[in-house]
């Protein structure tokens, strides 16, 4: 434990964790306090003025981070014959019907994010109790329920992040990894609040976008100017 708080200190050192950062100076200390032996993920934070358990102030959507998020990912398709060969083309890792089903139903799940075409529904809607609690299921309003299958994975695995908001009110993302340049981190993060900015439902009263943090995966939080996030958005 104490090796854990001596760490913690040393990550710690220097960081005003009552200040907000612009958003040039909080990527640097972020990535100055990443130590970890492995190229740590980088994730957002962003506190938002709405109550998700009102459906009319739901926030959900997909963005594509200009520069990726340096994350392999793994994609599920359920599509049958021309789609599906469409699918493994453009590199889907995993694709499938009735035997995708089976083995999905079973809970292996080797995958990070699941595509279907839209004839498939039926019988990918009854893994929902699965997929649903990993935020894998399937569904038009992110583009994951689609016939232009293609388009889908290649988005995916080009960088598109998914984000929906959660109880608190709180959406999260990983934007890239330490390994970034600063430009990079900064572009997906910009990215990453136009979207959020983007999909404000129309009943979000007040204040919309309240606290941005990020982090890197062993870090600390490190607070960001909302308008140093969006002044080019």
């Amino acid at each position: 434990m104490a090796k854990l708080t001596k760490r913690m200190a040393k990550i710690r050192d220097g960081l005003d964790k009552d200040k907000v950062y612009d958003i040039a100076e909080a990527i640097a200390a972020v990535k100055e306090r990443a130590v970890a032996k492995f190229d740590e993920t980088i994730e957002i934070a962003m506190n938002l003025g709405v109550d998700p358990r009102h459906a009319d102030q739901m926030v959900r959507g997909v963005v594509n981070l200009p520069n990726g998020t340096g994350r392999t990912v793994r994609v599920a398709v359920f599509a049958r014959g021309d789609k599906a060969e469409e699918a493994k083309a453009a590199g889907a890792d995993i694709v499938g019907a009735e035997e995708l089903f089976e083995i999905v139903n079973g809970g292996k799940i080797e995958f990070d994010r699941c595509i279907a075409t839209p004839d498939m529904m039926p019988l990918v809607g009854r893994l929902g109790k699965v997929l649903g609690p990993r935020g894998m299921m399937p569904n038009p309003k992110v583009g994951t329920v689609t016939v232009d299958v293609a388009a889908a994975v290649k988005a995916s695995k080009g960088g598109a992040v998914e984000f929906r908001v959660e109880k608190a009110g709180i959406v999260h993302a990983g934007i890239g990894k330490v390994s970034f340049d600063d430009k990079a981190l900064e572009e997906n993060i910009r990215a990453f609040a136009d979207a959020i900015l983007k999909a404000k439902p129309s009943a979000a009263k007040g204040e919309y976008l309240k606290r941005i943090s990020i982090a890197s995966t062993m870090g600390v939080g490190v607070k960001v100017d909302p308008a140093s996030v969006k002044e080019t958005v």
